[in-house]
């Protein structure tokens, strides 16, 4: 039941709602390899894109625009933009270039749907509500939908891969993006059999999760 001024009341979600909340969070993965080739249900993809919409964002600006790679010649091209990308990365790891180099980074050619996450820096015009002093919160918005996106796709048990080796102006000149328009999030989506019990890249001894509780801090940064 709502008032007048569209207010519902608040409370807390059953026991089953939020430890399904939790879940999704804790299991999300990054999925690079394990994309099966049979396609997404459109009325799923169609929930995916709508929990991404209901994102929060600053000013409720909502920058966003989602753009579907279907065309599979352009997706042969942005494959060879992420390969050369990738090659660079590859030397910036000399001591560890084996291992990185053994990462499948990508599911470009093999996920069933490709989704180009975009940020409009120009929409809500010039001065937007809570954005006049740290212009950067458009980006901030569009990630959330991103990770709307994550989630809801976990709970559907659809793997996504969000894939960041790229030149941003390869991406853009691909996807003949405006300049006022930035390319936020290159996913790959797509059903999965298996996921990693932890993060692939603490699986493969990349990187280990930080304890949370030396990431707390009080009142203020700790003095040096």
């Amino acid at each position: 039941m709502t008032d007048a001024c569209g207010l519902a009341p608040a409370g807390l979600f059953s026991n089953a709602e939020r430890a399904a909340v939790y879940r999704a969070i804790r299991e999300r993965r990054d999925v690079r390899g394990q994309f099966r080739p049979d396609p997404v249900d459109p009325a799923t993809l169609r929930r995916l894109l709508q929990a991404a919409h209901d994102a929060p964002s600053v000013g409720l600006s909502q920058p966003w625009n989602f753009i579907l790679i279907r065309d599979a010649a352009l997706r042969g091209r942005i494959h060879d933009a992420f390969a050369s990308a990738n090659a660079e990365a590859a030397d910036r790891f000399p001591d560890r270039k084996a291992l990185y180099s053994s990462l499948k980074l990508e599911g470009i050619l093999q996920a069933p749907v490709n989704l180009c996450i975009t940020c409009d820096r120009t929409r809500g015009g010039a001065h937007v509500l809570g954005r006049t002093h740290d212009p950067a919160t458009d980006l901030y918005s569009t990630a959330c939908a991103v990770q709307n996106l994550w989630l809801a796709a976990r709970a559907e048990g659809i793997g996504v891969g969000w894939v960041s080796i790229f030149r941003p102006d390869d991406l853009r000149g691909l996807l003949h993006l405006p300049d006022h328009v930035v390319p936020v999030a290159y996913l790959c989506i797509g059903h999965v059999t298996e996921l990693y019990r932890q993060p692939e890249l603490q699986s493969r001894g990349w990187a280990a999760r930080l304890p949370l509780d030396e990431l707390i801090l009080e009142d203020r940064w700790p003095a040096s």
